[in-house]
């Protein structure tokens, strides 16, 4: 083998693994409640990987025939956000929300920390138009209820 061949087999292998690194850091998942899809977001939110985000969920929307997204910051903090600023990262949520809601989808955000809010608000985001819930807990409870669905616990 010469030497450009093991470079390029290298780089290839490099691509892979960033391409499963891409896959992994915005993890979709279909819900158990009808039509929707959960997307917990961890690690650090950049210009790149926040376009990866939204490219990701808006063409899974017609594969899994959603209505419904749920999209999880729990793990993410103020520091998370690094070089994608606030403002960036409330204009951005803002075209994801649109995009979406062009689609016939509802886009409901959980688990800002406090810290997170209170960032978000200085940055003089707009958060009327954003459903948001505390929790993911209570965003589900509130998709479920709006639904029409409800958990019912079987008999032991």
């Amino acid at each position: 083998m010469t030497h450009q061949e093991e470079i390029q087999l290298l780089k290839d292998s490099i691509r892979e693994k960033e391409e499963l690194i891409k896959e992994l850091s915005a993890p979709i998942i279909p819900s158990i409640i009808p039509k929707t899809i959960l997307v917990p977001l961890t690690g650090a939110l950049t210009h790149e990987r926040f376009a990866t985000i939204q490219e990701k969920i808006v063409n899974r929307i017609p594969l899994e025939k959603a209505d419904s997204v749920i999209i999880d910051f729990t793990a993410i903090s103020y520091r998370e956000v690094g070089d994608l600023g606030m403002e960036q990262l409330g204009d951005r949520i803002s075209k994801l929300r649109d995009s979406l809601r062009l689609m016939g989808v509802e886009t409901i955000f959980t688990g800002f920390s406090s810290t997170f809010v209170q960032e978000i608000i200085r940055s003089g985001i707009d958060t009327s138009q954003i459903v948001v819930h505390s929790t993911f807990r209570t965003g589900l409870q509130y998709l479920m209820k709006k639904k029409g669905l409800e958990f019912v616990e079987s008999g032991k």
